[in-house]
């Protein structure tokens, strides 16, 4: 089973309508990616901060749940969203070799230059959204096979 995700930049009273949307990145600026789920985020959020997987984990409660097999978005915290967004283009790189280089990624033959790429989109769109005073939000749909 996979999942779908549309990372968004959005107004923190969008939650619901982010949840109940069918394709969020048409109505909201962000990208669309597949099978990133929590613990690909939480492993980012470790490499950004520093933090234990334990610590980090708790931070991406999910801020919307939508029936059994609808999706479910998570809001990444804001200090992700300002790491991100003041990532150089040397740091991005370092990031994205190091994600790259993770357990969570490695299991899924993820190659460097997708992990790299995703966090390129994710820094671009944590500048949007710290520019527009927004923050930044996961939606995750599970792809029934």
């Amino acid at each position: 089973m996979g999942i779908l995700v549309n990372i968004v930049s959005a107004d923190e009273e969008d939650v619901e309508a982010i949840g109940e949307s069918q394709h969020p990145v048409v109505e909201w600026s962000g990208i669309e990616a597949r099978d990133i789920d929590t613990a690909k985020i939480v492993t980012l959020h470790c490499l950004l901060t520093g933090e234990g997987l334990e610590d980090a984990v708790y931070a991406y409660e999910p801020v919307y749940i939508s029936g059994d097999d609808g999706p479910v978005v998570l809001r990444i915290p804001d200090e992700i969203t300002e790491k991100l967004a003041g990532l150089e283009e040397e740091a991005i790189e370092l990031v994205g070799e190091e994600l790259a280089a993770t357990e969570e990624f490695e299991m899924n033959d993820w190659p460097a230059e997708e992990v790299l790429s995703l966090v390129e989109e994710l820094a671009a769109l944590a500048r949007l959204a710290d520019s527009q005073g927004q923050a930044m939000f996961v939606w995750m749909h599970p792809l029934l096979t």
